[in-house]
């Protein structure tokens, strides 16, 4: 039986706040440009604001003017999101707890992950958002994905429970010479 195979995120839709709530969130805190605004094609009633979160897909919210920030934890049933992630620079990830708590938004402080480093706080209607750093740039031509991947199985080989930076440090080399042949690194 064949795939649907995937490309990647097209996008995610989120259930917003009302309309300034979404903006001073999405665009204010997180940085992500604008695109337009149009309103819910199978709700009129509802706004449908379009963000960038940086790679050029796009974040969507849906609006309600009847919808107000509530800080609470959002229900986590099964099947529910957790949270969503971001990737972010080195210099942006050590600059959040301050740009936070500039802002009076309360959050995780940084959390070790082995191979990035992580920050969670919420959003207005209290989905929980990552601000996550990788340890490491992958080669040229290489994803993270795939020196993760990389890393796993050399964590796995040496019994590790989890990846961390000599799995990574492995992966990296290990990649680097998987194409060029006849190079012995010495």
């Amino acid at each position: 039986m064949q795939r649907l195979q995937v490309q990647g995120v097209h996008h995610i839709t989120l259930i917003g706040a009302d309309r300034q709530t979404s903006i001073d969130f999405w665009q204010g805190v997180l940085g992500m440009p604008f695109v337009f605004e149009q309103p819910n094609l199978d709700n009129p009633g509802e706004g449908h604001l379009y963000f960038d979160p940086g790679d050029g897909r796009l974040i969507t919210v849906f609006t309600d003017e009847g919808r107000k920030p509530a800080h609470g934890r959002t229900p986590a049933p099964p099947g529910a999101v957790h949270h969503l992630a971001f990737n972010v620079s080195r210099a942006t990830f050590a600059q959040a707890e301050e740009r936070l708590k500039a802002r009076g938004i309360a959050h995780s402080g940084p959390k070790d992950r082995g191979f990035m480093d992580s920050l969670y706080f919420r959003e207005p209607l209290g989905m929980l958002i990552e601000l996550a750093c990788y340890r490491f740039e992958p080669p040229t031509g290489v994803t993270h994905a795939e020196v993760l991947a990389e890393a796993h199985r050399d964590g796995v080989a040496r019994g590790d429970a989890a990846i961390a930076e000599v799995h990574l440090a492995n992966a990296i080399e290990t990649l680097t010479h998987r194409d060029r042949p006849g190079q012995d690194g010495a």
